[in-house]
C-alpha cells in the first residue's frame, strides 16, 4: 500500500512547510498544489487521484486542504471508497473506514466549510471597511501622478501607447488603465 500526501496552499507566497513536516514521515510521495480553495481545476489533485490504486491511501494534513465544501468532501470520499482508496486526515486522526469515523468526517467537513465561508466574509468586510476609510487595496500603482503626466505629454507629442509603456517598463494595457484611472480621479 502506497500513501500519497496531498498538500495545498492558496498562493506561491504561502509556505506548505507545516504540511510537509506533518506528512513527510508517513507518506511515500508528496504532491503540492498552489491553488485557492474555491478553484475548480486542481491538476495536481487530479494527477494524484489518477495514480492511486486500490489499497493505496490519500493523506492530507487538514480536511480543508483537499476539499472545498461539505458536498465536495462527501462526494470525493464516496469516489475514493468505491475505488478502495483509504483517506487519512492526519491532523484530525480520523479513520474513514469506520461508521464513527465517517460521522466525524461528515461533521468536520461541515465545520471546515463554515470556517472557510466565515473567513471569506470577514475578509470582504475588512476590505470594505478599509475602502470606506479611503485605503487603497491591492498593489501600489507603478506610476506616480507625475509619471502619468509625462506619459500623456509623450502621447500628445506623437508617441504610441506601446512606445510609452516600453519606456516605463510596463504593458500597454497597464498604462492605458493608469491613464484612465488618473483622469477619473481628477473629475
Amino acid at each position: 500500500m502506497r500513501k500519497f500526501g496531498y498538500l495545498r496552499v492558496s498562493t506561491h507566497e504561502q509556505k506548505p512547510d507545516r504540511q510537509i513536516d506533518g506528512l513527510r514521515e508517513i507518506c511515500d510521495e508528496l504532491f503540492i498544489e498552489y491553488a485557492s480553495a474555491g478553484t475548480l481545476k486542481r491538476p495536481v489533485y487530479a494527477d494524484v487521484l489518477d495514480q492511486l490504486q486500490p489499497g493505496d491511501g490519500l493523506v492530507v494534513w487538514d480536511l480543508d486542504r483537499a476539499f472545498r465544501s461539505v458536498v465536495d468532501a462527501l462526494l470525493e470520499m464516496e469516489k475514493l471508497r468505491d475505488r478502495q482508496i483509504h483517506l487519512e486526515i492526519v491532523n484530525l486522526r480520523i479513520d474513514t473506514e469506520t461508521p464513527s469515523g465517517m460521522l466525524m468526517y461528515t461533521v468536520i467537513s461541515a465545520f471546515a466549510e463554515f470556517e472557510r465561508r466565515v473567513l471569506s466574509q470577514r475578509t470582504k468586510e475588512g476590505i470594505a471597511a478599509a475602502r470606506a476609510r479611503g485605503k487603497r487595496i491591492g498593489r501600489p500603482p507603478k506610476l506616480s501622478k507625475e509619471d502619468i503626466d509625462e506619459a500623456l505629454d509623450r502621447i500628445r507629442r506623437g508617441s504610441t501607447i506601446r512606445q510609452v509603456a516600453e519606456a516605463f517598463d510596463m504593458a500597454p494595457w497597464s498604462l492605458s488603465r493608469a491613464i484612465k484611472r488618473n483622469s477619473e480621479a481628477r473629475k
